[in-house]
């Protein structure tokens, strides 16, 4: 029962790892899975920049 806790605790942080990554690095609003809002762009335009990530 142990080892299958690990698990759901390493899948669930790898997915929200992703969920960071994605609206940190990746989400531009072109290739949105919003669509054209711009939104979480803009929420996270700043710590984009911050760690590195290009977005203009």
């Amino acid at each position: 029962m142990p080892v299958s806790r690990g698990v759901a605790w390493l899948s669930g942080a790898v997915v929200v790892g992703l969920a960071l990554y994605y609206f940190t690095g990746v989400d531009q609003g072109a290739y949105s899975v919003f669509g054209a809002d711009a939104h979480v762009h803009e929420f996270v335009h700043d710590a984009r920049h911050f760690l590195g990530f290009p977005c203009h």
